[in-house]
């Protein structure tokens, strides 16, 4: 074990989080969380890593960004044939976790995922920049391709073709929902003996409240 990493540690002092002061269920307590994040001035406060896995078991994880939440659940926008899309495709299960280090916060979310319909799709692509809408038209997001020449031509070639016209959103791009049967809300303490509440989906539709020892 390198001594240099090894000894790399912080103590998490800044709040608690207790059961008499959580909300009844995590979607009101995210967005309490969500709000004071925002407040604290996070860059990318929604940047998530989003883990799936395949119909093989093997998982992946990358950064996302949020783009909205609901008490129906969490969506994040991409390319449909990506990696994490064909994953999704055969798994439509995922996690997400937010790590709001300055706040000394993390939220694990663990769902079910669907694809977005085609008018929410159409709605947030509209809103992007230009150049981030011919990004999406250019890019065979996750496939192998010649080197960067081929990709940056690629894009003035479509930015030339498309200038002056409404950019389409490609049928293989959209949003997923990741709809929440598990969430877990982490605060950090010093000692390592951290709060962890966790909520979990029952059957009757009702969302159940425990601790979790750190």
């Amino acid at each position: 074990m390198q001594k240099n990493i090894a000894s790399i540690r912080k103590s998490y002092s800044q709040k608690k989080l207790l059961e008499k002061k959580a909300a009844a269920d995590p979607f009101r307590q995210f967005s309490k969380w969500w709000k004071q994040a925002v407040k604290s001035g996070i860059d990318e406060v929604n940047a998530m890593t989003l883990a799936t896995a395949g119909s093989d078991g093997v998982p992946s994880a990358r950064i996302v960004l949020l783009k909205d939440f609901s008490d129906k659940g969490f969506s994040f926008f991409t390319n449909y044939n990506s990696f994490k899309g064909i994953q999704l495709n055969e798994n439509p299960k995922a996690c997400l976790v937010f790590f709001w280090k300055e706040l000394e916060r993390q939220v694990r979310i663990t769902g079910l995922v669907e694809k977005l319909d085609a008018e929410a799709n159409d709605s947030y692509f509209d809103t992007r920049p230009e150049e981030s809408r011919i990004g999406a038209v250019t890019s065979p997001q996750s496939q192998v391709i010649e080197n960067r020449d081929w990709l940056d031509d690629r894009y003035k070639q479509l930015s030339k073709e498309l200038k002056g016209k409404k950019i389409e959103r490609p049928v293989h791009w959209g949003g997923y929902l990741v709809k929440p049967v598990l969430v877990e809300f982490w605060q950090g303490r010093p000692g390592r003996l951290h709060d962890r509440l966790q909520y979990s989906l029952e059957t009757s539709g009702a969302w159940k409240l425990e601790r979790l020892a750190p």
